[in-house]
């Protein structure tokens, strides 16, 4: 369904023709004129309406009526409010109820395209992060993503999730190699017993024994009682190894074992404890090339990799930055107790078109820094590019250099948006300045004084 534009004013020939107006400028919408404050909710109620521009003085029900309910229904909705001059007060009332823009009459046509060109983006960003919340609602911890690369992934957790054989995750870090393995776990018949995740090179060398496979009283100094190990209490459920090519040699060894024998000794027992543990190993290196170079046991290496899962890297599935973007700034909204922010669409484009070398998890602490460092309920691209690097515009990283002011570094990242945009503008209209401010929202003046100020001539795009 096409975008609706609804017109409502109680003014018959008025309205049909601001319908007419409107629909010129955008023929790909479908335009709509109705007359009474019912006839609109009626119209809302069919569905498709993004934007509504109505008068405020009407009979039976009046504007500021039909704002509170329409807004109240439909959430998303972006109104305009048109009122004639000396009742600027309502208007401003209306905007308090949740108008996005008035529009006083007699209309003008340019302003009256940039209300409605501003409101349909307004209502289709609102739309869109209502849809990214409904499909980030409840996934905490779970694999985001509607790319091919992440549908296939999930297809293939699925199907290894059914059987008992040990599973290898490879994929760069940051990429969700965990999540992976954790959805394994809760598709798998083996969800309701424990899940039990361990950091191999976190844990010290001469610990990684005792950490595994549990000790006995007065196995060593400091062991002052018996202690399961990680496979053990995961027994009956699964154990993730995380970053498994950094376990050390010896380990491989007992590891292995524990493998072909699904049997564990604890430290300074002489006897051993059979458990059903599953393994889903994961790591971000070669293991293949360790083989190779001996540093890793080719046994335990075939016997970890009986099924293989591969995370891709966020610059392999650049389509679903903005669902994880969204997903993580509500989260980090939700983390500071802060009100809600979505993206704007530019804020967006810019996050999808960077390469993410630290994957999900770089891009996750990105939107942490956005939603403390953005003062609005809208995140724009402005906002993204003072995030960056968490330094101001002009400082390079790892200097000591004081940054700029604030509204200085703002205002360089302004103008440097300012020549980008315009620049792009002119090539696309090949200097026609008419076509220009028509795609741009800006009046001509506007867009001509803009051009001036940042020296760019229209002549040089023409021809």
């Amino acid at each position: 369904m096409s975008d609706r534009i609804l017109i409502v004013d109680d003014e018959r020939d008025f309205a049909r023709g601001l319908a007419r107006l409107v629909s010129s400028e955008f023929p790909d919408a479908e335009t709509d004129a109705v007359f009474s404050g019912e006839e609109a909710l009626a119209e809302l109620g069919r569905g498709g309406v993004r934007a509504m521009l109505t008068d405020l003085r009407m009979p039976a029900m009046n504007g500021l009526s039909l704002l509170k309910r329409a807004l109240r229904d439909h959430p998303s909705l972006s109104a305009v409010v048109l009122t004639a001059h000396g009742t600027i007060e309502t208007a401003v009332e209306a905007l308090k109820l949740g108008a996005t823009d008035f529009l006083t009459k007699p209309v003008e046509p340019q302003q009256l395209f940039r209300a409605v060109r501003l409101a349909l983006e307004r209502s289709r960003l609102m739309a869109e992060n209502e849809r990214l919340r409904g499909l980030v609602e409840g996934t905490e911890g779970k694999l985001l993503g509607e790319s091919p690369a992440m549908e296939s992934l999930r297809s293939a957790i699925a199907a290894v999730a059914q059987s008992d054989y040990t599973v290898l995750v490879q994929g760069e870090s940051g990429s969700g190699k965990e999540m992976a393995a954790r959805l394994v776990h809760d598709l798998s018949p083996r969800a309701e017993k424990p899940f039990r995740s361990v950091n191999c090179p976190a844990i010290p060398e001469h610990l990684q024994e005792s950490e595994l496979f549990g000790h006995v009283k007065g196995a060593f100094t400091g062991a002052d009682r018996d202690r399961r190990g990680m496979i053990a209490a995961a027994a009956g459920g699964t154990l993730h190894l995380d970053e498994i090519g950094d376990i050390s040699p010896t380990m491989q060894t007992k590891l292995l074992r524990f493998l072909e024998e699904r049997e564990v000794r604890p430290v300074g027992s002489s006897e051993t404890i059979r458990v059903d543990t599953r393994v889903v190993a994961s790591t971000n290196q070669d293991l293949a090339a360790l083989v190779a170079d001996r540093s890793f046991r080719e046994d335990l290496y075939y016997r970890l990799n009986v099924l293989t899962l591969r995370v891709p890297p966020l610059r392999e599935r650049k389509e679903d930055v903005p669902l994880l973007a969204g997903a993580f700034l509500s989260r980090a909204c939700r983390e500071l107790g802060s009100g809600e922010k979505v993206l704007s669409p530019d804020a967006v484009g810019e996050l999808s078109r960077r390469d993410w070398p630290g994957n999900v998890r770089e891009l996750q602490n990105f939107m942490r820094r956005l939603a403390v460092f953005s003062p609005g309920e809208e995140v724009d691209v402005t906002a993204v590019r003072l995030a960056d690097g968490g330094h101001a515009p002009g400082v390079p990283d790892g200097t000591s250099a004081a940054p700029l002011p604030f509204k200085d570094a703002k205002a360089r990242l302004v103008d440097e948006f300012t020549q980008g945009y315009m620049r792009e503008l002119m090539e696309r209209t090949k200097g026609n300045v008419s076509q220009a401010a028509r795609e741009s929202g800006l009046s001509r003046v506007a867009l001509q004084n803009t051009l001036a100020r940042i020296g760019l001539d229209p002549e040089r795009f023409r021809g």
